[in-house]
């Protein structure tokens, strides 16, 4: 009976430590904590979009519903807001996308001379978008700018950059390529980099043309990281602030007015703070949509590729 007893001891199993029974709530504890962090500023947000909310009249202050959405649709305003936003992050994305696998195919070797080169030009990535921003200006100043001294030694005089609406835009995506191509290059240079040599071999033992072989080969192995590269810089472009606040305001007049800067004047210079938070509602709206069609679309051409394996 005593050594039933002791079997039976022996083969019950030991109580949890009370540690050991709160490391996942103590680990799952900075998720939750980010959690709380983006939900809160984010409802408060979308209940501010619903009110008629002007920090110089508090006492007009009172719930409309979807006014404030409604009253944009009528808004010429918005829509050349939505338009610029649209245009800059297209125009930065694809010259981005195009420069970077350029450079990312020309260091696809990893020697000391390439690895020496692609740090180098990681550089402008390390410098904050502001400065970067506050740095071009100074050099596209019309009176003293390296830029538009150089400019001049081609012929081209009186070339006002960001202050003239027609090279306002090209101005900023000069700078925007400038500070974010790194970052593509980098995403790319790395898939170039892990790529299997076997179909690269084959190909090159049977003469197969070069054109072919990028085509064909490389782009299809290399399009996970092209999309992802893509979806990154399509998410921030579309809410870039920076860059265009330093350097023109939103200007001339409204010609580079994004989602980002118009919010931030509508909530600083114009005390509209319902306005203000429905403009960001509607940003969030077209960046999950965006993000949500890339991704699907994404999903979608690689469970093709798996059956085409």
């Amino acid at each position: 009976m005593v050594q039933l007893l002791q079997t039976n001891v022996q083969a019950a199993p030991a109580k949890p430590r009370p540690r050991v029974r709160l490391l996942p709530y103590l680990l799952s504890l900075p998720a939750l904590l980010v959690c709380v962090a983006i939900l809160v500023p984010f409802v408060t947000a979308a209940v501010y979009s619903l009110q008629r909310y002007r920090l110089n009249l508090p006492h007009l202050r009172g719930f409309i519903g979807a006014g404030n959405y409604i009253d944009f649709l009528s808004d010429p305003a918005f829509w050349n807001t939505f338009r610029v936003s649209i245009t800059y992050t297209v125009v930065t994305v694809v010259l981005e996308l195009l420069l970077g696998l350029g450079i990312a195919l020309l260091l696809r070797r990893p020697t000391r001379f390439h690895n020496a080169v692609s740090i180098m030009l990681l550089l402008p990535l390390m410098t904050a978008p502001a400065i970067a921003a506050l740095m071009w200006k100074l050099m596209t100043n019309p009176s003293f700018g390296i830029l538009s001294y150089l400019v001049g030694l081609f012929g081209v005089t009186d070339f006002k950059w960001a202050s003239d609406p027609s090279s306002a835009l090209f101005t900023v995506v000069l700078v925007d390529v400038w500070v974010y191509t790194p970052f593509i290059m980098i995403l790319l240079l790395a898939g170039l980099r892990s790529l299997p040599r076997q179909p690269f071999e084959a190909a090159a033992l049977d003469g197969v043309p070069a054109s072919f072989v990028f085509f064909r080969i490389t782009l299809p192995m290399l399009a996970p990281y092209i999309i992802t590269a893509s979806l990154f810089r399509l998410l921030d472009s579309i809410q870039q602030f920076d860059i265009i606040y330093a350097m023109t305001q939103g200007g001339p007049g409204d010609r580079l007015m994004v989602f980002q800067v118009q919010a931030y004047l509508e909530f600083f210079q114009y005390t509209n703070v319902g306005r203000s938070a429905a403009l960001l509602m509607i940003l969030w709206l077209i960046t999950n949509i965006l993000s949500n069609i890339f991704i699907k679309n994404w999903l979608r051409l690689r469970a093709r590729a798996h059956c085409h394996a």
